[in-house]
């Protein structure tokens, strides 16, 4: 598969999701608005890619600061992280990655500006290779989740798309098909961007695991008609009490799951859990332009044009709805967050 996110030589290269499936379009960032742009109009998303697209952000921006006394240019690369942090407000990877990059530049001040740009550099490609490597140990650690035959249901897209690679909620499928069992993967379409049906879909499809798309509105029947064993999906932040941030509509997959008796398991690395937000009442929840509701990608028009549109991206599912979290360190009951991830 294409990378997700790339640095080469200097230019942080993005996999335009935006295109997908019809196009696979790479972007050349030459310059931190251009990430931060891309990271806004969700041409990079999914909350593992948002904090090492940001990361990388950080690092390429650092590189156009030409001062060469460290005040300065520390001052630079903090206003550098701010806009970063201001491009979407709910994926935690975001300011988690971005912390990484504002240590390493107050732990090495004592060192000349080259060389701080060259850690800032190095750290960004550890973030990357770090993220990776949990989605691996997730996809390991889940995948016993997943018996031979299962029919598994997933929103939104938690594939290798949304993170440096391998995935989340896919990751856990992946391993499991990799061992050798067959699995089904029943999509949401996941309106109103389609993330589910143009980038879970393609993924899938793109790894030879049987796939099925339905609509959003469709989970309810499928789980009614005995067709889901058990929903899988990623986060964009969990909170100190297991409460989870993901993609609007993953909240009515969980409630639908409670009561059909079906295990509904997130996926997400140890970087996505925030234990300084207590619970999911104080996730800030990011309200996303009416467009996306009313047009098909911003060009075919399916409602009345100025008809009023609440558009929020992302809910939160609470804990109780929650069978397990499955982290590069195993499988954790929501109850039991704070206690596993706390110092």
């Amino acid at each position: 598969m294409i990378p997700t996110i790339e640095w080469k030589e200097g230019v942080v290269r993005l996999l335009d999701q935006s295109q997908l499936p019809g196009r696979t379009e790479l972007l050349e960032c030459t310059h931190v608005d251009a990430v931060a742009v891309a990271i806004q109009e969700l041409k990079v998303r999914g909350a593992p890619a948002i904090g090492v697209t940001a990361a990388m952000g950080v690092a390429l921006g650092a590189q156009s600061v030409l001062d060469t006394d460290v005040p300065t240019f520390e001052r630079k690369v903090l206003a550098i992280c701010d806009r970063l942090a201001a491009t979407r407000p709910t994926a935690v990877n975001l300011f988690w990655a971005i912390t990484r990059m504002k240590d390493v530049l107050q732990a090495n001040r004592g060192h000349v500006v080259p060389e701080i740009q060259s850690r800032l550099v190095q750290e960004a490609l550890a973030i990357q290779r770090e993220d990776v490597a949990m989605c691996k140990a997730m996809g390991q650690k889940g995948a016993h989740l997943i018996h031979d035959g299962a029919h598994v249901l997933t929103h939104c897209n938690a594939g290798a798309l949304a993170t440096a690679g391998y995935g989340t909620a896919l990751g856990v499928v992946r391993a499991a098909s990799e061992q050798g069992k067959a699995v089904h993967i029943f999509v949401n379409e996941t309106r109103p961007v389609l993330q589910g049906a143009r980038l879970t879909a393609w993924e899938l499809m793109e790894d030879g695991i049987p796939v099925t798309l339905i609509t959003d509105s469709m989970s309810g029947v499928v789980m009614q008609q005995g067709k889901i064993d058990l929903c899988v999906v990623g986060a964009d932040r969990i909170a100190a009490n297991g409460d989870v941030a993901n993609k609007i509509g993953t909240y009515a997959v969980a409630v639908l799951a409670k009561a059909h008796n079906i295990p509904f398991y997130v996926a997400a690395p140890s970087s996505t859990i925030d234990l300084s937000t207590p619970s999911g009442a104080t996730i800030p929840i990011e309200e996303r332009p009416g467009h996306e509701v009313t047009t098909i990608n911003g060009e075919a028009w399916i409602a009345p044009k100025g008809v009023t549109v609440f558009n929020p991206a992302f809910d939160v599912t609470p804990a109780k709805y929650v069978t397990g979290i499955i982290t590069e360190q195993g499988l954790v009951t929501p109850d039991r967050i704070a206690e596993t991830f706390g110092e």
